[in-house]
């Protein structure tokens, strides 16, 4: 038996690598991405796809839909997305506050809302948040994204709590800076390993978490940051 999987915001980057990886170990992919592009990564990987944004509740469930219609299983999600307005603190707009929410923490929530019947009905699964290193150590620099992150790791540890006895598992990765965005040398110098992490090693740490091999682990905030974020 194949095992399937989702992946929100895979037609490049973080996502992209991840689809990648997962295809090259054994997974059907389901893809989704607001660009036309995840159709072409979809075909090369030899999954489907469907155009449409993770902050739409409508298109996760037509994803949803759409995995079970083929497939008729959901064993792993990968809830990737795309990055919230920066900005100065006090100048960001109610707007843009409700625009994150929807887009970091809600589409998280409503698509464990639409797995989580599915997974306890056939023994179990596993979800992975892309999240970011700056939700336990805040930046000026992502306030909305540091803010709704840190909630994201309240929900994932009570809904890891909750469905643990479905063999349902949720770890979020917290990627540092990661290649798909090229930083400048004053945020390279901050990084004690010196470089960027890659994106293809942030996707190899979310499948090792959907693996087998990561079966005791739950409701976690794994750092893959290079050592950038200084608690312990």
């Amino acid at each position: 038996m194949q095992k399937v999987a989702l992946i929100t915001a895979a037609s490049r980057g973080m996502g992209a690598a991840c689809a990648a990886e997962l295809a090259a170990r054994g997974y059907q992919l389901v893809l989704m991405s607001r660009s036309e592009e995840v159709h072409s990564t979809a075909k090369a990987l030899g999954g489907i796809a469907l155009q449409g944004s993770s902050d739409n509740a409508a298109d996760l469930q037509k994803l949803v839909s759409l995995a079970m219609e083929k497939h008729g299983r959901i064993d792993a999600v990968v809830n990737n997305t795309g990055h919230p307005k920066k900005g100065p603190l006090l100048e960001l707009s109610d707007a843009d506050w409700h625009a994150g929410l929807d887009l970091l923490l809600l589409n998280v929530v409503r698509m464990t809302r639409l797995v989580t019947p599915i997974m306890q009905a056939q023994g179990g699964g596993a979800i992975v948040n892309i999240s970011t290193f700056a939700a336990f150590e805040p930046s000026a620099r992502f306030p909305i994204s540091a803010s709704l992150r840190a909630a994201l790791a309240g929900f994932t540890k009570i809904y890891a709590d909750e469905v643990a006895k479905s063999n349902i598992r949720i770890n979020n990765v917290l990627p540092g800076y990661v290649d798909s965005i090229v930083q400048d040398a004053a945020t390279l110098a901050q990084i004690p390993m010196g470089r960027q992490g890659t994106k293809e090693e942030i996707a190899k740490t979310v499948a090792f978490l959907l693996s087998d091999d990561a079966g005791y682990i739950t409701g976690q905030n794994l750092r893959v940051d290079g050592g950038i974020t200084r608690s312990v």
